[in-house]
């Protein structure tokens, strides 16, 4: 018992540090050890929707490996001593949305009586962990309306080409389209809306 209980001690203390203060190298450094092999295994997961996808398309298909990949390099910016470049702050705020997007459309399906499977448990916990590592990082940023633009503009040119032109996620099952479009828009809408309150120019 003394151990669960010193362990929970320690996970709750590193917590608090990494709310307060996650652009240290002993943070940053596992989180790329995690997200570059999750990055690539992510593009890897796209690669029947690619093969099908005009290369020149290619850019918009894979939401949630190229928001980690995004956030691999804010990770690499902030441990050479950066912070709240629009780089940053766009890769946050996609980690954000295509990570809780990814939970919601998983969680649907699970309460339309999908199969609890391996797979979409670990794409959910991954997701999670996505939107998590996102919004630690985003907090701690200083950034201007350079940043909010740069994040805006390219979360609505998704939406509009994912659901416009076709280039949406496969999705888990029938009848999630109009559920994948609205949590989309709904996600960008309020990120919009966060970064302005939380810009500082």
């Amino acid at each position: 018992r003394k151990i669960i209980v010193a362990f929970w001690s320690l996970m709750l203390r590193l917590w608090r540090d990494f709310w307060q203060n996650p652009q240290q190298g002993r943070y940053i450094v596992p989180l790329l050890c995690i997200n570059v092999p999750g990055s690539i295994y992510g593009f890897y997961w796209y690669r029947v929707q690619l093969a099908a996808t005009p290369v020149y398309y290619w850019p918009l298909v894979p939401d949630s490996p190229l928001s980690s990949s995004l956030f691999v390099l804010a990770l690499l910016l902030s441990l050479f001593g950066f912070q709240g470049t629009p780089l940053q702050v766009l890769a946050c705020s996609v980690s954000i949305k295509y990570g809780l997007w990814a939970v919601v459309m998983i969680s649907q399906y699970w309460a339309s009586g999908g199969g609890l499977e391996a797979t979409e448990a670990m794409l959910w916990i991954s997701h999670l962990g996505m939107a998590v590592e996102g919004a630690v990082f985003l907090r701690v940023y200083r950034f201007g309306r350079r940043g909010v633009l740069v994040a805006v503009v390219w979360m609505l040119l998704n939406d509009l080409m994912d659901y416009g032109v076709g280039l949406h996620p496969y999705l888990f099952m029938e009848g999630q389209y109009t559920a994948a479009m609205l949590t989309a828009f709904a996600f960008t809408a309020l990120l919009a809306f966060a970064l302005w309150m939380r810009r500082v120019d």
